[in-house]
């Protein structure tokens, strides 16, 4: 999934193995990007599975994490934004809040949705 705030570009799906890098787009919002292609977001599934480095030193003491560290993509509730990661010890955070000038490579991807609300639901089968 991609955050909503980044619909506006081009995407395509994560691979298993392969590393990409959080950055902020001109709107604003923070995703994942192949570094050799930064104008492109890549999209996860929930449950993928990554492993995250360079993780801000104020955000490890914040959750009790380590630089490097494995996580888990999630979908938010609520907020602006919904493209997250939940780490091992259960704390989630949205990719906004983990900045640009992340890691993360995926060790598993998965292609099944993410939680969709039920009125998004309804309105994508009534269209």
């Amino acid at each position: 999934m991609c955050d909503y705030s980044l619909e506006m570009y081009r995407s395509r799906p994560a691979r298993t193995g392969e590393r990409y890098e959080t950055i902020r787009f001109a709107s604003g919002s923070v995703g994942l990007v192949d570094p050799n292609d930064p104008a492109t977001a890549v999209c996860l599934a929930c449950d993928t599975r990554l492993a995250l480095s360079r993780i801000a030193p104020q955000l490890q003491l914040n959750l009790a994490i380590a630089e490097t560290a494995e996580a888990t993509f999630v979908r938010i509730e609520p907020g602006p934004h919904h493209d997250g990661v939940r780490f091992a010890n259960g704390r989630e955070i949205t990719l906004q809040q983990l900045g640009p000038g992340v890691g993360a490579t995926v060790i598993d991807d998965l292609t099944h949705e993410c939680f969709v609300p039920k009125a998004a639901r309804t309105l994508a089968e009534v269209a």
